[in-house]
């Protein structure tokens, strides 16, 4: 398993589905984690790593009050001392026809989706940069790729957040600082629990792995690119969907 002793982790959305079985992939790994998730819905993931052994802290924060968000990284600091790897994987869906999508429905997207990664990311790029080493890894989605009818908010962020990576992966790479995306395509998750049994039927024969994802799928893609034998590779996006998009 890849080897992660002394570093820390800081993973948004780490309560459950993808956010959790990366959270516990890190720490797994040797890596201190801190799971940030709204109120104390973190403190499950960091019961269940402190159980096995390893290290983490909860701490709460609203991705899109970008307060919120700086004062999880100073706890983190004041906790840890450091953060090395930091993985922007809080987000939400909500589905519409273009037509019928209201304003507040595009907005609530971005602001989780895009500029929580935005605010998180220059939170802690000082200390990566002080550092010389750092890890970002931002979870996508393939529909950010491909686009995908009723989404066009959804695809709009996951998009958006695969420019703002190839752009800050070019600022910040001789720093020894790499960032990458990882785009999941369908995982089992809380997110694609409510699909109907023919929806689930017609969309994994759109996979041609046979089967939709696990979250441990995408926490291995995650872990790989936060450590040490990843550090010539930044600016990219790996596509974890089980041959859904190539």
């Amino acid at each position: 398993m890849t080897d992660l002793r002394d570093r820390v982790a800081f993973v948004t959305g780490a309560s459950r589905g993808i956010g959790r079985a990366v959270a516990v992939r890190l720490a797994a790994s040797g890596a201190a984690v801190a799971a940030c998730a709204r109120g104390d819905h973190a403190g499950g993931v960091a019961a269940e790593i402190a159980a096995a052994g390893g290290r983490a802290e909860a701490l709460s924060a609203d991705v899109t009050s970008a307060g919120e968000l700086q004062a999880a990284v100073r706890a983190a600091l004041d906790r840890f001392g450091r953060i090395d790897i930091l993985v922007n994987n809080a987000g939400i869906a909500r589905d519409q026809l273009l037509m019928r999508m209201k304003p507040e429905e595009w907005d609530a997207v971005i602001a989780t989706n895009l500029t929580a990664a935005y605010s998180c990311t220059q939170a802690v790029l000082r200390p990566m940069l002080r550092q010389r080493w750092g890890r970002v890894v931002n979870v996508g989605s393939v529909v950010g790729q491909s686009g995908n009818a009723g989404q066009a908010n959804y695809a709009a962020s996951k998009a958006g957040l695969i420019g703002f990576s190839k752009a800050l992966a070019q600022e910040v790479a001789a720093r020894g600082i790499t960032v990458n995306v990882v785009a999941p395509g369908f995982i089992e998750t809380d997110m694609t629990a409510a699909i109907g049994d023919a929806a689930r039927e017609a969309l994994t024969a759109r996979i041609p792995a046979g089967r939709l994802g696990q979250p441990e799928d995408v926490a291995a893609a995650v872990c790989y690119l936060a450590s040490e034998e990843a550090s010539y590779i930044t600016g990219q996006v790996i596509g974890v969907n089980g041959g859904m998009y190539m």
